[in-house]
């Protein structure tokens, strides 16, 4: 039976378990050969930890860990270098002195084998120091792995709590980025003792000088070289999972393309290049062969706090957001802005890039795959409206319900109660133009998170744009919504518009849905429908 390595993120333990272990040591041969210091951003559960095990093997030259994988033939010398691996991942640093406690813990047990300086009482230089005395006691230069270099920071990003330092007080946020700054500086002075180095994050601190004083790493978060470098492929999954797949098919009931179309809408998407190479999220692609279903298991693991943090100030709407090429200036280095969380939710995992236009050099941004659109539009949309009953998930659950029963009644009297539960302070705008904006964002929110369905919003048809389209397998509905309008209007504008022609041979059942929205009192005014 094949072993999924969920949760595991230990290169010996998966080699020596026999879990399965998709082979990525051909793009780490190439790493190792051709540079000396890396930056790499992927998001949280995309292997970076394992990545970062896997260097480590290597370069204690643990040649028998290696043996079948693409490296065994690449590598001809198997040396064992000094390694230092810094894991921020264990701590939360929400509390004052964790990080330096952390650091000085790490130090402290390298200079008990490697000895320590007299000199030097800051962390970073007596840092350095070992570095020195490692390269001198093994006759080879030293490795630093850093893992989840940024965590630190995004632990406090944005939560306003305050430490004091020589009497004054400051922002935590502030605290740690100097302690960092100051102990990755140390890379600067110890090149001539450094193989190897590595830092992986979830973000890019380039604009918040984090990396001052630092020899610039080579950043390789959006390099064809290495897209694939975490995360599974197409050609991979295909390969290493084809039993697994085919049990699924079994399961469902379904071929096994079917099956692979499936799981690639579910769980595909993501790409880390302008060559738009497939990448599968792996943590969401593992379990589902291990539980042999297709679940939100990425996504239900938590939202970063801080990504909400930022999102609660946000004046951007995901409308505005996503669908849109942006030059990666604008997405790929992160600002410390937060009217713009862009970048952080591009960075984060909840957009990536869809489309290339190499003469501009623009990237297009969207979601990944459905899993991703689902759990974060329903996050956004309750962070936006804040219901004072009604869960947002649960809602979208009974309305997916009454479309699949073809119910326009109870989807009428679904979308009355919820959007009477939307509190008055949420929802009150102050002139016509923001009425009609949290009006038409409302409605987009809503119809984004139904999509399970083909749903289309605002489409585009020969005399107009209808405001939605949902198509179940037995029901086709027709909306048309008016602000403090009137619901017969709506109806007329389908009628003639023209907006149900193209289903005039469908087979399914077509409802043509009419319904005006009152700013005043903020929930369905009238509700009309015609079959």
């Amino acid at each position: 039976m094949m072993k999924f390595p969920v949760g595991v993120q230990t290169f010996e333990k998966i080699r020596e378990e026999g879990y399965v272990y998709v082979d990525k040591t051909d793009l780490i041969y190439q790493l190792v050969s051709t540079g000396t210091i890396y930056f790499l951003i992927r998001p949280r559960r995309f292997g970076k930890s394992l990545l970062v095990s896997t260097l480590k093997n290597y370069y204690l030259g643990k040649k028998e860990l290696f043996q079948g994988l693409a490296i065994e033939r690449l590598e001809k010398d198997w040396f064992e270098y000094p390694v230092f691996h810094i894991d921020f991942n264990s701590e939360d640093f929400k509390v004052a002195g964790t990080l330096e406690n952390m650091l000085e813990g790490y130090v402290s047990s390298w200079e008990r084998i490697y000895g320590k300086s007299p000199d030097f009482k800051d962390v970073g230089f007596r840092f350095a120091y070992v570095l020195h005395q490692a390269h001198l006691k093994y006759g080879r230069r030293c490795v630093v792995l850093v893992d989840e270099y940024d965590k630190p920071i995004l632990d406090v990003l944005d939560t306003g709590l305050k430490t004091t330092l020589n009497g004054e007080e400051c922002l935590l946020e502030d605290r740690q980025r100097d302690v960092l700054k100051a102990f990755y500086s140390v890379f600067k002075g110890a090149d001539a003792d450094l193989q190897f180095v590595l830092l992986t994050g979830v973000t890019k601190f380039s604009q918040v000088s984090v990396f001052s004083g630092f020899n610039q790493p080579d950043d390789i978060s959006l390099a064809s070289d290495y897209e694939s470098l975490c995360g599974i492929t197409q050609q991979e999954m295909e390969h290493y999972f084809a039993e697994p797949i085919r049990e699924m098919a079994d399961r469902f009931k379904v071929s096994v393309p079917e099956m692979l179309q499936r799981l690639k809408a579910q769980y595909d998407g993501y790409h880390f290049s302008e060559n738009l190479t497939d990448i599968y999220n792996p943590y969401s692609l593992l379990n589902a062969f291990k539980h042999k279903g297709l679940k939100d298991y990425w996504f239900s693991t938590g939202t970063p706090s801080y990504l909400l943090r930022l999102l609660a100030h946000s004046h951007e709407n995901l409308d505005e957001m996503t669908g849109r090429y942006y030059d990666p200036s604008e997405f790929v280095d992160y600002k410390a802005d937060v009217e713009k969380p862009l970048p952080m939710i591009y960075q984060s995992g909840y957009l990536t890039i869809k489309d290339y236009k190499p003469t501009r050099g623009t990237f297009l941004l969207d979601f990944p795959n459905k899993e991703v659109k689902k759990g974060f539009v329903s996050l956004v949309a309750a962070g936006y409206w804040k219901p004072e009953k009604e869960s947002v998930e649960g809602w979208i659950q009974d309305l997916l319900d009454a479309m699949e029963a073809g119910e326009p009644d109870t989807i009428r009297d679904l979308f009355t109660s919820f959007l009477a539960s939307i509190p008055y302070t949420a929802r009150r705008k102050e002139d016509q133009k923001e009425r009609e904006s949290y009006f038409n964002y409302t409605f987009y929110l809503i119809f984004r998170m139904v999509s399970v369905y083909a749903t289309y919003i605002e489409k585009e048809q020969s005399q107009g744009r209808s405001d939605c389209i949902v198509e179940t397998p037995q029901y086709v509905y027709i909306f048309e919504f008016k602000l403090d309008g009137r619901a017969d209007e709506a109806l007329e504008q389908i009628e003639d518009k023209g907006y149900a022609k193209p289903y005039a041979g469908d087979p399914r059942k077509l409802f043509k849905i009419g319904a005006s929205f009152s700013s005043q009192t903020g929930t369905i005014e009238e509700w009309k429908t015609a079959e």
